[in-house]
């Protein structure tokens, strides 16, 4: 630091210390406190770390996960909507405890008649109601739903004790399962398949009435093993119908018995193609694996019309195997029309496939196929190469559901084809949405019955990053005027509404999804936000990037937490992050920082009485300082008056320069004006202070002062400005990349709004 800064900031921090000092000693003495500082580490809110998890954030040495394996024959019951399973499953214990019981899911009886999930929520009587709601409601004995578990039992053929709780059954093994030992057994099972567009659910079939046949989009159809491990042993999380699953990854042998003229697909490889397929659709299949632009119908629209005049009374059996896979869900229709595309990733080929009805159409044979395209190839830059051979978008109304290699999506054109914006961009997202939860929380396995953000948050901040790609690299997909994808969430100031809103009715997002208040903006709006201004804004997109595929990648087919997550964004990007953590995911505090004061200042070789004073209590002589004098203040109109100081600042005099050569100084930038600007911070949430100054010539100058700018003090901060040119305007987060809720106060002098300054720039420029 050359010695004219040095003596101008001593003079300053020498000021501040005396008068901070003097303000102390006329305090009464305080109660001590616990530290509520905001940038105190996460010690007490995290996990020991252990051998299991480590403080890196990545799997321990004694990491562990089960395994379940499922064989599984199934058949379609079209008439009566009904699916009948005989399931055996072999559960692998790889944990070091020895286990007594296995758990079980039994996720439709969510649906049973005496189901408990209609009675946790409050209900008054509506002015109003549609009258199928009104019959289901009130009218009607409601739907039979929910397993009927026919038999338990062990590979011998012997039952096995078993008990259900809901939507959990435990099943009794007849001696413990020591670690490293596996234990099968089998369960025989029906139940009567929903209505999933008149009586809300997952997964189901959508009725059509004008030629008397349904779509089946199917999941959570089977009895499926819970999770065991580390953290909290056996997962005992009752499904109460919005928290979604925590399952094992397994291998899957799936065949599937449906009428002879359905189409189906599903998780897995179609292991017999050619027995379910006519030899044109093997050809159309052959040119699909090697068409990269555009889809190859397989099933065309025309041969729909024709199928579904008839109805076979045949039947074909499927076979799909998966492996290494947490679920397995699948798709059966007459009605569908079928595409596909081969796309690269990495050194391999995926087929991105779509399955949809002649009521999507046009908009589903242009779009959807190529839309999970796009979503692979950007959520492979993000994290690793999609490791299974496809990706599949379901046509479903209302639904926006997934499953490994396989997603429900909705969107639809109106009886004519004809679809808005609205209709188009809402399909294009939520088909990017769901098939990006292939990699959240399909291979990046979180628990999203405990931390559904983990699902949908981290999901919906790389789906704004594959949406703006989408955007760039099919451009035919904007409309007229539009240069960039019209993403819903992900920009900072789309979420400003949901976090300034009323506290009673907000929850931190490290909060259980069942629990939560508004479940859209805490689940997947707030954290996907949070992790965009994370990238953007705080850590920048290298570190961001190499640290966020460093999580992936390290917990990929595995079981993470929150803590391996934020601690291996740390780990990754050697940034500390835990103020970041604390304000965005453990409260509900907002970002609104404001300017609260400018003050201009002169200098000048006379000295004032601050620092006169100064140089007399130190014993310093009133020549080696230089003095600050606030514009409008009364030593400035004396100085004014005495000529000591000019309009702008006064030259400093030759003998300040003393210690510099004349190369020195001719390199130096003589500061003609000073301020002193003060922020304040009315919202809790700490965050950086992304500042524009404007100047008189019409230039301007973006400083980021970070976050930890707030560290000593929560309220206000203050910075001393010093330039060659005059300041005319101050603007706080000028590009809304905090997401502050109040802009108000963002801007001085006051009267300009923030955004009228572009023109108040202009107009100083001209």
């Amino acid at each position: 630091m050359n010695n004219l800064k040095y003596l101008v900031l001593s003079a300053l921090f020498v000021t501040v210390g005396v008068f901070a000092q003097q303000d102390q000693e006329k305090k009464e003495p305080q109660q001590g406190h616990v530290n509520q500082n905001k940038f105190k580490q996460l010690y007490d809110e995290f996990s020991t770390p252990n051998m299991y998890r480590a403080a890196s954030g990545a799997p321990g040495v004694a990491y562990y996960q089960q395994q379940a394996d499922y064989v599984m024959d199934l058949e379609l019951d079209d008439v009566n909507a009904k699916l009948s399973g005989f399931e055996t499953i072999t559960y692998t214990n790889n944990s070091p405890d020895v286990l007594k019981y296995l758990w079980v899911q039994l996720d439709q009886n969510m649906r049973a008649r005496d189901s408990q999930t209609p009675l946790i929520e409050g209900s008054g009587v509506n002015p109003a109601a549609q009258i199928s709601s009104y019959a289901n409601d009130y009218m009607g004995e409601g739907f039979d739903g929910g397993f009927n578990i026919q038999e338990v039992k062990g590979v011998n053929g012997k039952p096995l004790q078993h008990m259900i709780n809901r939507t959990m059954m435990r099943v009794d093994m007849p001696k413990p399962l020591a670690s490293g030992e596996q234990f099968s057994f089998s369960i025989k099972w029906w139940y009567n398949i929903n209505d999933h567009v008149n009586g809300r659910g997952r997964s189901g079939y959508e009725y059509f009435k004008e030629d008397d046949n349904r779509a089946y989009v199917m999941a959570q159809f089977y009895p499926r093993m819970a999770v065991y491990n580390d953290v909290e042993g056996w997962q005992n999380s009752q499904f109460w119908g919005r928290d979604e699953f925590a399952l094992p990854f397994g291998n899957f042998e799936v065949n599937i018995t449906v009428p002879a003229d359905h189409i189906l697909d599903g998780t897995g490889k179609l292991t017999n193609r050619k027995e379910v397929f006519s030899k044109d659709m093997m050809k159309r299949y052959e040119k699909a694996k090697k068409s990269y632009n555009e889809p190859v119908i397989v099933v065309t629209q025309d041969e729909v019309i024709e199928k579904i005049k008839t109805k076979s009374t045949k039947t074909n059996t499927w076979k799909l195997y998966a492996g290494n896979v947490r679920d397995f869900g699948f798709a059966t229709s007459r009605r569908y029309i079928w595409d596909m595309m081969a796309v690269k990733i990495g050194n391999k080929d995926v087929m991105a496939v779509s399955m949809y009805g002649k009521e999507g159409n046009p908009l589903w044979e242009d779009w959807s196929t190529k839309a999970v395209a796009s979503t692979l190839k950007s959520y492979s830059r993000m994290t690793f190469d999609y490791p299974y051979h496809k990706a599949i978008s379901v046509h479903a109304k209302q639904q926006g559901m997934e499953y490994p290699m396989i997603c429900w999506n909705y969107g639809r054109p109106d009886a004519e084809g004809n679809y808005s914006d609205r209709t188009k961009f809402g399909m294009m997202s939520v088909i990017i949405h769901e098939v990006g939860h292939n990699f959240f929380p399909m291979i990046v396995n979180s628990d999203e019955r405990q931390w559904t953000w983990m699902d949908e948050g981290l999901n919906t901040f790389v789906q704004y990053v594959a949406e703006q790609d989408f955007g760039k690299w099919y451009p035919g997909a904007l409309s007229e005027g539009q240069s960039a994808y019209p993403s819903r969430r992900g920009p900072a100031k789309n979420i400003t509404r949901y976090m300034g809103g009323d506290q009673d009715f907000i929850a931190p997002i490290m909060t259980k999804g069942l629990n939560t208040y508004q479940f859209g903006n805490n689940a997947y709006g707030k954290p996907g936000t949070a992790l965009n201004i994370l990238r953007e804004t705080v850590m920048g997109p290298d570190l961001f990037d190499y640290a966020f595929r460093e999580y992936a990648q390290r917990w990929m087919f595995k079981h993470p937490t929150p803590e391996d997550f934020f601690r291996t964004m740390e780990d990754a990007s050697a940034f500390d992050l835990d103020w970041y953590w604390r304000g965005w995911f453990y409260t509900t505090d907002y970002v609104d920082i404001g300017i609260k004061d400018v003050k201009k200042y002169y200098v000048t070789t006379k000295a004032n009485k601050a620092g006169g004073d100064l140089a007399k209590r130190y014993g310093m002589d009133e020549k080696d300082l230089v003095y600050f004098v606030e514009d409008g203040s009364d030593e400035y109109t004396a100085g004014m008056k005495s000529e000591s100081i000019s309009d702008k600042s006064t030259t400093l005099k030759e003998y300040l320069m003393d210690n510099f050569t004349a190369t020195e100084r001719a390199k130096m930038e003589e500061p003609k004006f000073f301020y002193s600007v003060t922020f304040n911070k009315p919202g809790g949430l700490v965050m950086p202070i992304i500042v524009e100054y404007t100047y008189a010539d019409g230039t301007s100058k973006t400083e980021t002062y970070p976050a930890q700018i707030w560290r000593l003090n929560d309220n206000e901060v203050s910075k001393a400005i010093s330039s060659a040119k005059e300041i005319v305007g101050i603007t706080v987060d000028p590009k809304l990349e905090t997401a502050d809720v109040d802009t108000s106060n963002n801007t001085w002098p006051r009267e300009v709004k923030q955004g009228d300054f572009d023109k108040f720039k202009n107009k100083v420029k001209n």
